[in-house]
This record gives C-alpha cells, structure tokens and sequence, in this order.
C-alpha cells in the first residue's frame, strides 16, 4: 500500500507541476486500457512520463530529440543494474506515449532495446522438494508448492481466491491474468491437503493468501504483497540452502522444464502457462533434459572404457 501511494502522489505531483499532463495522463491511460494492458503497466510507465516530465517542466512530446537523448544518457549512467531496468522502462513508457498521441517513434529518435537471449535459471527436483521442506511456516509451503505445482505468476498466486481452488475436479481458476486470459490447470493432491489444512487454521475471508505481521507483507485490499512473496520465497531458498539465486518467477520456469522434461507436449505446456505466443514456451526446450537428448557427458564414456580396459 505504502509504494501504491508514493507513486500515486508522484503522479499527482507531476498533475500539479507540468502544464496538461492531466489531459496526457488521461488519455494514456485509458489508450493502455484499450490496447489491453493492466493497470500496474499503466502505473509503471506513467510514473516514468512524469519523472521525465517534471525533470524538464514540460510534457516529454513537447521536447526535441536531443533533449530526450541527454536524458536516456544520463539515466543509462546513473543506472547500476545489468538490465538497467528504469532506463528501459523510461524507453518503453515513451514508446507507449507516443503511440497513445499518435505520433512516430522517430518522433523523439527512441532507441532500441536488444532483448537478453538468456536461457532461463532452473531449479532441480531435489531443490524445490529441499525447499518445501525447509519452509518453516505452512503458508510458505504453500505459496512455494503452487507457484511451482501450477506455474502460477507472482500476480497469480496473490491474486487467488477461495472460490478459484475446485478440490473436486482438482484445478485452480486462474483468472484475468496477463493478457486478461483465464486458464484451468491441475491442482495437486498434496497441495489440496494443506491447502486444507491451512484454511482450516487461520480462516482467510476472500484470498487464499492475506498479508499478516509486517504492513510490508499486506497490501491495501489484504492480499498477500508482491514484496511479502518475494521475500517469502528468497528467505526458504537460503533456508534450503540453495545457492542459486532464487526468485519467484523461476519456479514458474521451472514447472514449465519439468513438464517438458516429463512428456507433457509444448502446446499443452504452452496452454497451462497462458502463454500468448507458442514462441515464448519454446524457450524451455533449450534448458529441458529428457531422455533421448544428452543422455550423458562423453567424459563418463571415457572413464568407463578406461576402466573396463584396466588402462
């Protein structure tokens, strides 16, 4: 809730400051609602357009080329992560503007950005068994069981209500997700039992999972926060004593490799992931083992024949 209104008050701040961002605020977000977009999309980007906004004192399309140039440069210098994430979501939210306003991306020279061809990181069975075991609480049991069990999104696991679990025909509704697609995927016996056994403990009224103790872990309707999962999750890796690092979107990355790695086929995998484009699943076939591909290192041939000749 705290970050909810800090970036609500950013924008206002910018409503108060900048002559017609209202107007321009308006009409993007209700272009992004248009085009299908959720409204964390339209928070994210718009507090970049009023970053950018407030720095010059004027709406971004009001600016030449080369002042946005300058301040791209002085972001992509300032930023410290690899991804540079706040610089290409400031490159993003422009794109979107401009399309919102209906002029070119040549209108302010936008740059390209050069997706990472990184293969996705994936937990071994052994790891995640590892870690719901070493959850100490049966909520992050849980919260790790159907992440991973349902390849469910950080949204998506937050987002679930009583009402979308079916024990009877063992699915979870996942529903409005990204794309503003519902999806059915199987529910797990194991996780049924203690989904049970959880609800029966602490009584949650509407979501599965509600925010408790730290106000960091409660968001403003009473769900379960994004930080609150985050944390949840990275804190049972290092109990589990994993040393990758973990994060709450490689157990979805995870569930997908496994069920390629099990014989599921990609366009059910696809199905199960809601996936938009099949190209997206197709990722998990690079870092998927099963058993007809690289069935073993040659270096384990080599020592057996060495063995075998007594060499």
């Amino acid at each position: 809730m705290q970050e909810e209104l800090r970036w609500n008050k950013y924008l206002n701040r910018a409503c108060r400051e900048v002559n017609g961002f209202s107007e321009l605020l308006a009409r993007f977000e209700r272009n992004i609602s248009v085009l299908g977009r959720s409204k964390s999309t339209f928070e994210n980007y718009g507090r970049h357009i009023a970053a950018m906004s407030m720095h010059f004192g004027c709406l971004p399309t009001e600016l030449e080329a080369e002042q946005v140039q300058d301040y791209l440069y002085g972001l992509q210098q300032r930023s410290k992560t690899p991804s540079q994430t706040y610089f290409k979501h400031t490159v993003y939210g422009l794109r979107f503007l401009l399309k919102s306003e209906n002029l070119p991306y040549e209108y302010l020279h936008l740059p390209q950005i050069k997706r990472n061809n990184k293969l996705p990181v994936i937990l071994s069975r052994q790891e995640l068994w590892a870690m719901m075991k070493s959850a100490q609480l049966l909520k992050h049991s849980l919260l790790i069981g159907l992440l991973y069990g349902c390849g469910m999104r950080c949204m998506e696991v937050r987002n679930l209500e009583l009402k979308h679990l079916d024990f009877d025909r063992k699915m979870v509704h996942i529903v409005q997700s990204k794309y503003k697609k519902d999806r059915y995927v199987p529910l797990s016996e194991h996780l049924i039992r203690g989904i049970q056994k959880y609800v029966s403990a602490t009584h949650p009224k509407r979501y599965l999972f509600e925010g408790s103790g730290n106000p960091e872990n409660k968001d403003f309707d009473g769900r379960y926060s994004q930080r609150g999962v985050q944390w949840a999750v990275k804190t049972v890796a290092k109990q589990a004593g994993i040393l990758k690092e973990v994060n709450v979107h490689m157990l979805r990355h995870s569930y997908a490799t496994h069920l390629l790695e099990d014989g599921v086929n990609i366009l059910s995998v696809q199905k199960l992931l809601g996936h938009e484009n099949i190209e997206t699943t197709m990722v998990y076939l690079h870092v998927c083992h099963t058993p007809d591909q690289f069935p073993c290192s040659p270096i384990d041939n080599l020592f057996e024949q060495c063995r075998r000749s007594g060499k």
